[in-house]
């Protein structure tokens, strides 16, 4: 990760079983509405396997800087994708964001 890029994490546990087909659907439609955003880099979905937090599954992804992650926030398929699906299926979540430290 080069320095000014930002780390953009969000771990969360859908309300679907871990084995639905909902879930399966929600995963590969966050990855190819979400990384399909030009300004989102190295797009990956995580799957949780320590026992040292209650969230299943993560997306990942980084910015070139603060104005391209402004751009994915504001963006009408990261809008619609939160709105439509997020706020619908996700029943708890943390997001967290990281650059270099120095």
């Amino acid at each position: 990760m080069k320095q000014g890029t930002i780390k953009h994490m969000a771990f969360f546990t859908l309300k679907h079983p871990l084995d639905a087909k909902e879930t399966e659907v929600f995963l590969k439609d966050g990855r190819d509405i979400l990384s399909n955003i030009d300004v989102v880099e190295n797009f990956e979905v995580l799957r949780q396997i320590s026992p040292k937090t209650n969230f299943d599954f993560g997306f990942s992804m980084e910015f070139k800087n603060q104005d391209d992650y402004d751009t994915y926030n504001n963006h009408p398929n990261h809008v619609a994708f939160v709105n439509d699906r997020w706020l619908v299926e996700v029943e708890r979540f943390q997001e967290i964001d990281y650059v270099l430290y120095k």
